[in-house]
């Protein structure tokens, strides 16, 4: 098991950033991929971006350029660094993670999801104004 605790979310303007961090605890050293991934109302949940524990990492084409996923090992801990923040980046981020093969073999924003991935934090609302 593994528990996946977000924070770092919060209320900024255009053009500004913010960095969520994802806790991990548990078996948290058999983690093979780990993603965020955002969620607006009424919408599907959208991969943002993963990092595999080879540390290679994927990007949606939406935020590539502006966020960065990276990953400490020692520490436990994913984050998401995200500058130039646009008003439609306003969502709730979720933090996840997944062990074995086949989550590392799905590692990427376009094919990770809750089929592959099997721990899910509880969320973490990011909102920019215009």
């Amino acid at each position: 098991q593994v528990q996946l605790v977000e924070s770092g979310g919060g209320s900024v303007q255009a053009g500004g950033s913010l960095r969520l961090s994802c806790a991990a605890s548990g078996y948290s050293n058999r983690i093979s991929c780990m993603g965020w991934f955002r969620q607006v109302p009424g919408k599907e949940r959208e991969g943002v971006a993963t990092v595999d524990n080879n540390g290679r990492t994927s990007y949606a084409d939406s935020v590539k350029g502006r966020f960065t996923i990276s990953r400490d090992v020692p520490k436990s801990t994913l984050y998401l660094q995200m500058n130039s923040l646009k008003p439609e980046d306003t969502a709730m981020y979720y933090c996840a993670a997944g062990f074995g093969g086949t989550a590392y073999s799905s590692c990427n924003y376009g094919t990770a999801s809750p089929a592959t991935l099997g721990y899910w934090g509880q969320g973490s609302k990011v909102t920019v104004s215009s």
